[in-house]
């Protein structure tokens, strides 16, 4: 079976989804709306590794249950200048682009839970199904999420 494989790129693919909200959260402080919904969205895929390292045991594989988010001195130093920069017309196109990765990630991730949830159907795993399907309907609303924030931000660092 190659489920384990492809609940390990999963894993790869859910920390790295996590790292992005989080470096979009921290290199725009100035927008507290994006700031706190980034954060918990943030913690959704943090969860998500931590099922996904259960889960894939029983595919032969060891994963890591801890997300990894540790920030490093370049995540401090955009902290640092995020708090000391005013939302722009600038800062305003940045964070278009920062959400158009966030949305291309969560999109990418959210194929991988159907494809993982269609092989629980087949192998008729229960347990499998109900993460696969509560992960990727979370997995949903980020996307969601990150394609209204990049709809409300690109009229702004566009045309204003």
């Amino acid at each position: 079976m190659r489920i384990g494989t492809v609940l390990a790129d999963l894993h790869h693919d859910e920390n790295e989804l996590a790292r992005a909200l989080l470096r979009l959260s921290d290199e725009h402080r100035a927008n507290h709306e994006v700031y706190y919904i980034a954060r918990d969205l943030a913690q959704w895929s943090s969860s998500h590794v931590r099922e996904i390292a259960r889960m894939a045991e029983q595919f032969g594989e060891q994963l890591d249950p801890a997300p990894d988010q540790a920030p490093g001195f370049v995540e401090h130093a955009r902290m640092w200048m995020s708090e000391r920069s005013a939302r722009t017309p600038a800062s305003e196109l940045v964070m278009v682009r920062a959400l158009r990765d966030v949305y291309v990630r969560a999109s990418s991730v959210l194929t991988d839970w159907e494809m993982i949830g269609q092989a629980a159907q087949t192998l008729v795993n229960d347990e499998l199904l109900d993460v696969a399907t509560r992960c990727g309907a979370e997995t949903k609303r980020q996307a969601r999420w990150a394609n209204a924030q990049i709809k409300e931000a690109s009229t702004q660092a566009l045309v204003v």
